[in-house]
């Protein structure tokens, strides 16, 4: 059912309305409705949210795209001859489209399959069980709320958006013509993914990050692994430096590095700034309602989703807890089966899988060595190199590592870091392993196919026991 205009049917009071149909959203809605509540979506816009019409699935598209650039341009390696191809960024834009296309009707296909009304508007909150409905005037009771209206991309004080020059991801999706230079501004996932896609189809690229290495939040080795790759590539990384200025000079961005400009300048055409993002809270009536609000404007919750108000729940990037989609649907399933009644089990956001879809890929879980060790965990790490997988040298991607790390006492899995092609498909088995609060040994005598990418895992789960066998 899908409601936009005033005066549509509307029942008495829902059990559960969603307030944004991003992928927590849907996912929490589904939930509730298969649990047997009475349940409905609001969302302004389209369902599937930023991640499946602006960020993740389009960009995935577009990273598949380049991939094939390069298979392409490599083919002399596998016996290929092409002679002089070309390649059309504006033709991988709109295949990405096509890509969100499909999946938005697929959302909207299992929301009217689980009978969830999705009702089209701008939400507020005008009580701890009502919520207006503009434009359309309609007013709408529920017995529980969740709030799940994400976050977006934040300005730097130094540098604004403009939607022209100055880019988001949002507009980079959209941008069918291939720069010839571009600033990224941020070595995150976001950052690297764009960076690689770039710089794929022939921009000169330069990544920006104010801290001492690229994906900071991944292991040092990482870092230092994904930064080489790219440097091969020809992409540019200036690390522990920010942007100090920036001025728009005859279609051309020039950046000024570093207090008053002590790293030097650039000049390029475009800047994505991807530095990370901000709550969508503004305007919902959440503190007028009663919700507490952090510092930051994320929505406090507790480890069923609920904040400070009973009746109101919040999931996904809002919360400021870890922006993945994968984490906001785990927290909306958290969410209704609270308000069902039924037994959750709280997440572990260190634990959560983490990914970044350039190649090599990086994926991980669980602590670094850093943390690790800073925690105060006695460490053993096993680490196995892809140059001695049989199935990565057969497919000519022999870049990257899989590297553990172990409690020495225990040999509980305390993390899993790797990089390498398409590991994020490799990752999950430890995930469920750290889930399982399971060891380093069961890794290691968990047979694996051979060849496969995999092996890597059962290899560097024996490095940490000294054990290693093809290396």
């Amino acid at each position: 059912m899908e409601s936009s205009k005033k005066g549509s049917p509307l029942p008495e009071a829902y059990d559960v309305v969603v307030i944004g149909g991003g992928p927590g959203g849907y996912v929490a809605a589904i939930k509730a409705a298969q649990l047997g509540l009475m349940t409905a979506v609001v969302e302004r816009d389209e369902v599937g949210g930023v991640c499946l019409n602006w960020g993740c699935i389009p960009s995935k598209s577009l990273l598949r795209n380049a991939e094939v650039v390069n298979l392409v341009r490599n083919a002399n390696d596998y016996g290929i001859s092409v002679k002089n191809p070309s390649y059309d960024m504006g033709v991988a834009i709109d295949r990405s489209r096509r890509v969100v296309d499909s999946m938005v009707k697929g959302v909207r296909f299992l929301l009217k399959k689980n009978k969830v009304a999705l009702l089209r508007g701008t939400a507020r909150l005008t009580g701890p069980n009502t919520i207006s409905l503009d434009p359309v005037g309609d007013e709408i009771k529920a017995k529980s709320i969740i709030v799940a209206t994400g976050a977006r991309a934040r300005d730097l004080p130094t540098l604004t958006t403009d939607g022209e020059q100055v880019i988001t991801s949002r507009e980079a999706l959209d941008l069918r013509e291939v720069p010839k230079s571009i600033a990224i501004v941020g070595a995150g996932p976001v950052g690297m993914e764009f960076a690689y896609f770039y710089r794929t189809y022939g921009a000169e690229v330069t990544v920006i990050e104010l801290l001492d290495r690229c994906v900071p939040a991944e292991d040092e080795e990482v870092s230092e692994e994904l930064a080489r790759e790219f440097e091969k590539l020809g992409i540019t990384i200036k690390t522990g430096v920010g942007v100090d200025s920036a001025e728009r000079v005859d279609g051309h961005v020039h950046l000024s590095l570093g207090k008053s400009g002590r790293s030097g300048t650039i000049e390029v055409d475009k800047v994505l700034l991807g530095v990370g993002i901000t709550p969508n809270t503004e305007n919902l009536g959440l503190e007028e309602t009663g919700v507490k609000l952090d510092d930051g404007g994320w929505i406090s919750i507790d480890e069923q989703m609920r904040t400070s108000v009973p009746s109101v729940y919040a999931i996904g990037d809002v919360t400021g807890k870890l922006a993945l989609a994968h984490v906001a649907q785990h927290m909306g399933v958290i969410a209704s089966e609270a308000i069902a009644g039924q037994e959750t089990r709280p997440l572990i956001y260190e634990d959560m899988p983490r990914a970044t879809y350039c190649q090599p890929q990086v994926a991980s879980c669980g602590l670094t060595e850093e943390q690790a060790r800073h925690q105060g965990h006695s460490v053993k790490v096993g680490k196995f190199p892809f140059t001695a997988s049989g199935k990565a040298v057969a497919i000519g991607s022999t870049a990257g590592f899989v590297k553990l790390i172990a409690d020495a006492n225990s040999g509980e899995v305390l993390g899993a870091h790797m990089i390498g092609h398409d590991v994020t498909e490799i990752l999950p088995e430890v995930s469920m392993v750290k889930m399982l609060e399971g060891t380093v040994q069961e890794l290691g005598r968990t047979v694996h196919a051979h060849p496969s990418m995999s092996e890597a895992v059962m290899e560097a789960g024996l490095g940490t026991l000294g054990s290693f066998l093809h290396i």
